[in-house]
């Protein structure tokens, strides 16, 4: 199923701050409130995304935005655009290619001249392959969970262009926050959040281009819908509730035949686990979907994650870093590893959606499993543990059996090193997977043939179609990742998106 957390290998992150206008609605505010008795409320909203850094490569780097704060003006006070100030976590590195959209508050039309944001807790995780001078803290050959230090504040305020910016009722406007992890992550370990071109903010265009939803993706539990309203309302794993509509555009992904019949809002339930594709913030902050995908329902303990390991020496087994885990469950460490036997009896499938696969491309059994294929991971019962940790700096780790594999879409950034026009597919030389070449001068590429269809969305090239690839134009693709038996390079990605990344960070 579809889910916020998806990519491949490492990123940088954008904050989407988007004002619609809206009506007289309460605002919310931190401790110090600004007055808006007089003027009307605009819902404001927050989302993120990334982009890989710049020769590093992490599996997991997790950050906390504990603060997001506009400050008016003119008058006193700031606007808090996290609905109860509660903190919300990211995992930066599997926004690559999408957004997650974060929270969304009304604020009084006006002027503002500055937002202010605060993180904590950064977390890693990493792969050491040949870095000796890290040995002590993370062996060789080894994935390490570390706890990096903040260097310097923080804090961020953005206070210059394009600051100052009005809001208007009515008037949609965006911001994109880009965390560029290249420079953020310093050759310690240590996050320089103040780093030069380590966070950058800029306005987003007001008419959006073809490809992803920009306001990004939601995945919580169904609390309730009304039928009559064609709403629904999501609560997120972060404590937050949404009020999310429909119409006649949005489309229903992945619902089981028992959930429906037809593909409308009569599809949902409550209890139910989905994803909502945000297509836009409507008056009075409700969300509109674009999609909704199915992704398990209440009962169900499924996770998914970016494959690390194979091995068939004991059996088919895989070892999996978690990403996603079912949000009626506490018992799987995000962030961590996990253990996976997968038994004959085992069914394998693609949650491609909507999206036709080509021809000859197969996920069928364990022997098209593939290091970096992104699965859906559903528990058989009774069969979670906890396994040992290798050591101090090991993430926490869980065993199971699996009763189904899912493909799930991955990302993959790269060099472009070949087009072939006649076949609609080119060659990408990827960045690693591995912590390199920053940290490792040894490291060596790998190259992925990436396959493009009619359904296939351009973006960030000019022209934003294939003709706008040539060679070594830097890209994001966001797609299916398949083993290659035959051929120049080991695996093959049929890409539903890619993203050209026109100014140079990696």
């Amino acid at each position: 199923m579809h889910r916020i957390r998806l990519f491949f290998f490492l990123s940088i992150g954008w904050l989407l701050l988007f004002l619609a206008g809206c009506s007289q609605t309460p605002v919310n505010t931190n401790s110090t409130s600004v007055n808006s008795s007089a003027e009307a409320a605009v819902p404001v909203s927050l989302s993120m995304t990334d982009e890989p850094p710049n020769g590093v490569t992490v599996l997991f780097f997790q950050i906390s935005v504990t603060a997001a704060n506009l400050t008016p003006a003119s008058g006193s006070g700031t606007v808090s655009l996290l609905s109860n100030d509660a903190p919300i976590e990211v995992d930066v590195t599997q926004l690559q290619a999408l957004s997650a959209f974060l929270s969304t508050a009304n604020v009084p039309a006006g002027t503002y001249s500055s937002l202010a944001l605060t993180f904590a807790n950064p977390q890693l995780v990493i792969f050491n392959s040949s870095d000796q001078s890290m040995a002590s803290t993370c062996p060789l050959n080894t994935v390490c969970r570390l706890t990096p230090q903040i260097d310097n504040s923080s804090s961020l305020t953005f206070s210059s262009q394009p600051f100052p910016v009005s809001v208007t009722d009515s008037t949609p406007l965006g911001l994109l926050l880009d965390f560029h992890l290249d420079n953020v992550i310093q050759s310690n370990l240590s996050v320089n959040l103040g780093v030069t071109n380590g966070v950058t903010i800029n306005l987003l265009p007001s008419t959006p281009p073809s490809g992803p939803p920009q306001f990004g993706f939601l995945l919580g539990t169904v609390q309730s819908v009304d039928a009559s309203q064609n709403q629904f309302t999501l609560q997120t794993r972060w404590g937050r509730t949404f009020t999310v509509e429909v119409n006649s555009s949005t489309t229903y992904q992945n619902f089981p035949s028992s959930a429906c019949s037809a593909s409308s809002l009569s599809c949902l339930a409550s209890g139910q686990i989905v994803q909502v594709e945000v297509a836009s913030v409507q008056t009075g902050g409700t969300l509109l979907a674009g999609t909704v995908s199915y992704v398990q329902a209440a009962t169900q303990q499924v996770v998914q994650g970016n494959i690390i390991g194979l091995s068939t020496v004991s059996g088919n087994t895989l070892m999996t870093l978690l990403l996603y885990w079912s949000p009626n469950s506490n018992t799987l460490p995000f962030g961590g590893t996990a253990n996976v036997t997968i038994p004959s009896s085992a069914t394998f499938s693609v949650d491609s959606g909507n999206f036709a696969i080509p021809s000859g491309m197969s996920f069928a059994s364990s022997s098209d499993l593939l290091v970096g294929q992104n699965v859906q991971v559903d528990l058989a019962a009774g069969t979670l543990s906890n396994a040992a940790k290798s050591g101090p700096w090991a993430p926490s780790a869980v065993s199971f059996t699996a009763s189904s594999v899912e493909l799930e879409p991955s990302q993959i950034t790269g060099t472009v090193t070949a087009v072939n026009s006649s076949a609609s597919s080119f060659t990408l030389t990827t960045f690693p997977n591995f912590f390199a070449p920053r940290f490792n001068t040894n490291w060596t590429p790998t190259q992925v043939t990436v396959e493009s269809t009619s359904q296939t969305t351009f973006q960030g090239l000019s022209p934003d179609s294939f003709a706008g690839l040539s060679a070594n134009t830097v890209v994001s693709g966001l797609g299916w990742l398949f083993s290659t038996p035959s051929g120049s390079t080991p695996s093959t990605m049929v890409a539903k998106t890619v993203l050209g990344r026109a100014d140079g960070f990696f």
